[in-house]
């Protein structure tokens, strides 16, 4: 069976969920589920009104266990096709996770290899099972990660480990990547979804105008600073019905309506 990446609606509670689904391959993804992972989220930007919270998590308990390496030597040993896969495929995809302003809450069950550690990388918030292993091993297939991929983990998780991560080609275990910072929460395997979910509740019960423009200001202060354009236009929130009842909510000691 092919994989696919599922777009689940928005719930009454505005949160929507990414499902990445490759049964018998732990859900590595192939040549044509990165495509599909970057028509998904760039039609989320495009939708009206957006998901408050989108939760990203693997089928049949696992998260990503990287690409698809059965599909590699049809394009891996030919430098032009190789370079279009990283740079045209997967840099694209991780690009368009992170340019949406909606918060992504990855939930990570099993392997987080590879790619897969890319993809959880684009999320805000990670939540994983004790059982999860997360990682970028490739240097033992024989090969590096691509500049632009480098860049993104880089940006996502800090230098300093991933260096680590990529010079030993080894996996943390989830008690050791909550340490590092690569995941906020860790529960049992059997609790990541439940608890992935009550983390975007969480996130779904503040306000969306806020959290959007917080995701665009950290995007800029992790690209090298924010720009003139951002700057200026950020303030126009004063006016905003968000604004208002926020600070209504609080002076009057009751929960806000966003």
């Amino acid at each position: 069976m092919t994989g696919q990446i599922r777009y689940h609606a928005a719930d009454a509670q505005g949160i929507a969920r990414v499902e990445i689904a490759h049964p018998g391959k732990l859900n590595a993804l192939s040549v044509a589920m990165w495509g599909e992972l970057r028509s998904v989220f760039e039609a989320l930007k495009a939708q009206a009104p957006v998901p408050r919270v989108v939760v990203v998590h693997g089928a049949d308990g696992a998260f990503v266990a990287g690409a698809d390496i059965e599909e590699f030597p049809r394009f891996r040993f030919d430098e032009e096709s190789l370079r279009s896969y990283h740079d045209s495929l997967v840099a694209p995809a991780l690009r368009a996770m992170l340019d949406v302003d909606v918060p992504l809450v990855a939930a990570i069950e099993g392997p987080c290899v590879g790619g897969g550690l890319e993809i959880a990388a684009c999320c805000d918030l990670r939540v994983a099972g004790h059982g999860a292993r997360l990682g970028i091993p490739v240097a033992r297939l024989g090969f590096p990660v691509a500049p632009r991929e480098a860049e993104i983990l880089a940006e996502r998780l800090g230098l300093p480990l991933v260096r680590e991560l990529l010079l030993e080609a080894r996996l943390l275990d989830a008690a050791e990547a909550q340490r590092r910072g690569v995941v906020q929460h860790v529960v049992d395997d059997d609790a990541v979804l439940a608890q992935a979910r009550r983390l975007a509740e969480r996130v779904a019960a503040l306000s969306p105008q806020a959290l959007a423009l917080n995701k665009q200001v950290l995007r800029q202060i992790a690209q090298g600073g924010t720009n003139a354009e951002l700057r200026d236009r950020f303030f126009a929130f004063a006016d905003s019905r968000e604004h208002r009842e926020g600070l209504a909510a609080f002076l009057e000691k009751r929960e806000p309506k966003f």
